[in-house]
């Protein structure tokens, strides 16, 4: 397999911080159920477009584009110049914690693990339809 894309549709959301809480004399680890849903909807969609192939073995390079909503309060003119790209998000969540949430999901659908991504792009853009495109490529 040479290239694979797909879009992950719906607002991005970033990997949440993992929540501790003792029971007893044992520590059990919480992932956040808004972490935990996201990548859900992204191995749905890794699988899709994954079909029946096995997952990459070897090294990769991950694209991300993440894409915002444009908020409805903003004037035309703003809203105009968000969809040009020269207004860009600077708002959560981070590009970094998108990033890790999508790696993390993919692994065993789109790779075996996400160490193999040895080239990692991630840009930050408003659409009027949020979500993000992901491009997965050797390296």
């Amino acid at each position: 397999m040479s290239m694979i894309a797909f879009e992950i549709p719906g607002p991005p959301v970033g990997k949440g911080r993992p929540r501790a809480f003792r029971i007893g004399n044992s520590v059990r680890m919480h992932t956040p159920e808004k972490t935990a849903s996201y990548e859900s909807l992204v191995k749905l969609a890794a699988r899709m477009a994954m079909k029946s192939a096995a997952p990459m073995a070897y090294p990769v390079a991950l694209s991300l584009v993440v894409l915002h909503a444009i908020p409805k309060s903003w004037s035309k003119r703003k809203q105009d110049a968000a969809l040009a790209g020269t207004e860009r998000p600077t708002t959560k969540p981070d590009a970094d914690n998108v990033a890790k949430a999508i790696a993390d999901a993919c692994n065993g659908i789109v790779w075996v693990d996400d160490v193999q991504v040895v080239e990692l792009s991630v840009s930050k853009r408003y659409s009027s339809t949020p979500g993000v495109l992901v491009e997965v490529k050797p390296a």
